[in-house]
């Protein structure tokens, strides 16, 4: 299963381009990076970067929060998809 990061485009002028780029350029990170216009979480978007993962909310105060959250988000998918199919 490759992993899916959606960004909101107003969300990523204002907080999350340092970390779409992180996620863009890490060879040890199999994922598709989505940027959107909207992607419905309108009062969150601009109190805090965020983004979803595998289509969950994952918010943080900044933005090295956030891409932590998101590598950590990751990895428990990634388990939890080992677990459920391990072939």
């Amino acid at each position: 299963m490759k992993a899916l990061v959606e960004f909101c485009s107003s969300n990523v002028s204002s907080y999350t381009k340092p970390v779409v780029d992180a996620l863009e350029n890490d060879p040890e990170i199999d994922v598709d990076v989505m940027e959107y216009g909207c992607l419905g979480h309108c009062g969150e978007c601009y109190m805090q970067p965020f983004a979803l993962v595998n289509g969950d909310y994952v918010g943080a105060e900044d933005h090295e929060e956030l891409l932590v959250k998101i590598k950590q988000k990751l990895r428990e998918d990634e388990e939890n998809w080992e677990k459920d199919f391990p072939f």
